[in-house]
This record gives C-alpha cells, sequence and structure tokens, in this order.
C-alpha cells in the first residue's frame, strides 16, 4: 500500500529541467567546451563524481567541472532572479491532492535544500512537502539510492510504501535502487525503454498520477 510520494525537483515539480540545460550548455561553451543539449541531459540528477567522469569522457580530462558548475549557476541565479521559475502543470493541483487525501510527501532533489526552498517557495509549492532531501545530506548521489532511502525514512515509511516521481534516467535507478515504486513523468525527453524493469508506471503528466493512487 502506497503511504507517501516521494517526487524529484527540476523537471517533476518545476519547469526548470530546460533552464538547467540551457545554462550548462551556455556556461561550458563559454569556457571553451563544446557541451550540447544532448551532454547536459546525459548529467541530469547525476551525483558530482559520476558527472565529472561523464564530461570529461566527452571533453577530455582539462573539463574543469567546478568552473563550469559555477559559472552555471551564476547565469541561472541571473536568469531566475529576472524572470521567476515556473511549476510544472498540475503540481499544486497533485500536491494539494496528495495532502487531501493523506498521503506524505518528500523531495529528493540533487539541489541544494535552502536554493529548493526558495524555488518552492516562489511557485507556492513549499508548503506541500513535509520533508526536503538534498545529495548535499548524503554520501552517494543518484543513481544510488541513498537519497530516496534518507526521504522514506524521515518520512517514517518503508521505500517500498513510496512512490517516486522521477523524468531522468539517473533518477529512476536510485528510486527503483532504493526499492520505492518508481513512476517517469517525462519531461524533456521520454528514456521509457532503457529503463524496461525500473519502471511501476509511467505518466503522461503530473495529473495522470492521481489515477496511479486511486
Amino acid at each position: 500500500m502506497i503511504k507517501g510520494v516521494i517526487s524529484d525537483m527540476d523537471g517533476v515539480m518545476l519547469d526548470s529541467e530546460k533552464l538547467y540545460v540551457r545554462f550548462w550548455c551556455e556556461a561550458a561553451q563559454s569556457l571553451g567546451f563544446p557541451m550540447k543539449k544532448e551532454h547536459a541531459l546525459g548529467i541530469r540528477s547525476l551525483a558530482r563524481v559520476f558527472a565529472v567522469k561523464k564530461l570529461q569522457g566527452w571533453f577530455g580530462t582539462e573539463f574543469d567541472y567546478d568552473s563550469v558548475r559555477n559559472k552555471r549557476i551564476e547565469l541561472m541565479d541571473k536568469y531566475v532572479a529576472e524572470n521567476g521559475i515556473e511549476a510544472k502543470s498540475g503540481a499544486k493541483e497533485l500536491l494539494i491532492w496528495l495532502k487531501q487525501n493523506g498521503y506524505k510527501t518528500a523531495l529528493a532533489t540533487a539541489t541544494p535544500v535552502d536554493r529548493a526552498s526558495l524555488y518552492l517557495k516562489q511557485v507556492g509549492l513549499l508548503e506541500f512537502f513535509d520533508v526536503i532531501c538534498s545529495a548535499r545530506e548524503v554520501k552517494r548521489g543518484k543513481p544510488e539510492p541513498d537519497i530516496y532511502l534518507l526521504a522514506a525514512k524521515r518520512l517514517g515509511l518503508a521505500p517500498g510504501e513510496c512512490m517516486a516521481l522521477e523524468d531522468s534516467q539517473n533518477g529512476v535507478r536510485s528510486a527503483f535502487a532504493a526499492g520505492c515504486k518508481t513512476v517517469l513523468v517525462p519531461d524533456l525527453d521520454n528514456p521509457e525503454n532503457e529503463l524496461k524493469g525500473c519502471l511501476y508506471a509511467v505518466a503522461d503528466n503530473l495529473s495522470a498520477v492521481k489515477k496511479l493512487l486511486k
């Protein structure tokens, strides 16, 4: 029986994944590395140790992850300060429904807790989460299961009592490894074919998640 829902933030609750892709590419290109959309998508939700390995495999050992990441943060922070950030369609409605129906809710994100809280507050979603967990709080980030294990523990639930909402391969593999009932909610791409065996279900959008819980 599902008693809680643990969600990724970027690309699931917030329409922010497109910004990460844009500014990873712009940051890398400004420092001389020809990063494209497919490269940025390939490191979504990926822990630093794995992201560095992938990026240096693509662009060489001279790829300076920290410098590019810091530039990406600078560019994205400027954009968000000027333009704000958007919730995904149906996010608030789903979270209200979950609360009304007694489900516990947690966020499992690679974003630091203070930044995630700020973004969620800006779009009116912060109050609906019982728990916010960041990859900064665990030893191993996605695709390892640590963050989902932590989120379930903080909710007081077994992982198998939790539905996980994810949009990326790395996120899905993390939630599945933790033992959650993992639902893919595609955003910028649809990795369903690569994830067979890991998925409890695929939801075309957040509104469709309610049907899986009824």
